[in-house]
C-alpha cells in the first residue's frame, strides 16, 4: 500500500476514484469507527463517505509523515465529531435511567428519541465475524452493550478513548489528531474510562459459536413461530433483561417478559411470526416477520440475542423496520 500512496502523492490529479480504491483496504475499520462514534449504521455509512471525500481533497497534503491509516482515522475521527456537533446521544431504553416497566402496561413509543441502531455484520466481517486473529475489527469493540455506553460520553471523550484504547494511538498522536495537549488527553482519557466503567453493564460471558448456542437459537426462534410463550419463558435466563426501541420501557425476568409478550404482542397464533436468522455487532438477530390481515409477513422487527450459560440473558428488539435493508433483508416473506 506504501508505495501506491506513494506514487498517487505525486499524482496531483489523483480522482475521487482513486482515493477511494486507496482507502478500500481500511473500508470495514473505518465504518465500525464511525459506528462507535455515532451509533447509527446510516450515519456510519454517511461518514465513511465524508472520510472519503475529506480525504480526497486533503490528499495533496499528505507528504507520508505518518501511516495512510492514521491520516485517514485521523480524517474521520474529526469527520465524526463535526457530524455530532449539537446532536444528542443515542441511547437505548436501558440507557435512560427510568426503573423498570411493568409489563401489563401498554408500550408506548417515544418517537423524540434518535435511538441507537445495530451494525450488521456482514458490513463489518466479509462472511459474517472470522477467527479472532485475523479480524481487524474485533467484536468486543463493537458490541451493542459497548457502543450503547459509549453514548453517555462526550463526543470528544468517544474519540479520545477509542483512539487510545481501541486504535491503540499513543497520546501524543491524540493530541495531533484532535488539537489537544498530551495532558488534556490523558485527563479526557481518565474521565472517559471511569464513565464506561459506570454504565457499561458486566454481563456473564456469550456462549460460544458451538452447538449448544446453535441449539438455543433454533430453539428460540421456533417458539416464537410457534407462538409458545411457556417455551419462550423456559428459555430465557432468571435476570434476562428486554428492550424494544423506539418504546422506552425495559423490563427484567422471564415471567415479565413472557406477560409483555402475552398482552401485547400482535400475534394471536401460531404461524403469525416468521423468523430469519442474521447477525450483528457480533451476535445472533433474529428478523421477525408478522402476518397481517393480508395474510403477508411483514418486517417487523429485529431481536439482537445475548446468549449466555443461563439463556437468553438480553434481548433487544429494533421495531425499525427500514432497518431491514441494511442487513439485505426483504421487506416481507413469500408464502411457505
Amino acid at each position: 500500500m506504501e508505495s501506491t500512496t506513494t506514487a498517487l502523492a505525486d499524482r496531483p490529479e489523483a480522482t475521487a476514484g482513486d482515493i477511494a480504491e486507496l482507502l478500500e483496504p481500511l473500508r470495514r475499520e473505518i465504518l465500525a469507527h464511525c459506528y462507535r462514534m455515532t451509533g447509527s449504521v446510516h450515519d456510519a455509512e454517511d461518514l465513511v463517505q465524508e472520510t472519503y471525500l475529506r480525504a480526497w481533497r486533503a490528499f495533496h497534503g499528505f507528504e507520508n509523515r505518518s501511516s495512510l491509516r492514521t491520516w485517514v482515522f485521523r480524517i474521520a475521527t474529526n469527520a465524526c465529531l463535526t457530524h455530532l456537533e449539537g446532536r444528542k446521544r443515542r441511547p437505548l431504553p436501558t440507557g435512560l435511567g427510568a426503573p423498570v416497566s411493568d409489563a401489563r402496561d401498554e408500550p408506548r413509543p417515544e418517537v423524540g428519541v434518535s435511538w441507537l441502531e445495530p451494525m450488521p455484520d456482514d458490513l463489518l466481517w466479509a462472511q459474517g465475524p472470522p477467527d479472532p486473529a485475523a479480524q481487524a475489527v474485533s467484536r468486543d469493540s463493537v458490541r451493542l452493550a459497548f457502543v450503547a455506553a459509549l453514548q453517555h460520553l462526550t463526543a470528544q471523550q468517544r474519540a479520545v478513548l477509542l483512539l487510545r484504547d481501541v486504535l491503540a494511538w499513543r497520546a501524543r498522536e491524540v493530541a495531533e489528531a484532535l488539537d489537544m495537549t498530551v495532558a488534556g488527553v490523558n485527563s479526557t482519557l481518565q474521565r472517559a474510562r471511569g464513565r464506561l466503567a459506570a454504565v457499561d453493564p458486566d454481563v456473564p460471558p456469550r456462549l460460544p459459536d458451538d452447538d449448544r448456542h446453535r441449539r438455543l437459537l433454533k430453539a428460540y426462534m421456533a417458539a416464537f413461530e410457534a407462538y409458545d410463550v411457556p417455551a419462550i419463558v423456559d428459555l430465557l435466563a432468571a435476570d434476562v433483561v428486554w428492550e424494544m426501541p423506539p418504546f422506552p420501557g425495559w423490563y427484567q425476568g422471564p415471567e415479565e417478559v413472557g406477560a409483555l409478550i402475552s398482552t401485547w404482542c400482535p400475534a394471536q397464533r401460531a404461524g403469525d411470526m416468521r423468523m430469519v436468522p442474521t447477525s450483528a455487532n457480533g451476535d445472533p438477530v433474529a428478523a421477525l416477520y408478522m402476518r397481517e390481515e393480508d395474510g403477508v409477513h411483514r418486517a417487523f422487527q429485529l431481536q439482537h440475542v445475548t446468549a449466555t450459560e443461563d439463556g437468553v440473558a438480553r434481548v433487544t428488539a429494533f421495531f425499525a423496520p427500514e432497518l431491514f435493508a441494511a442487513f439485505g433483508l426483504p421487506p416481507e416473506l413469500p408464502p411457505r
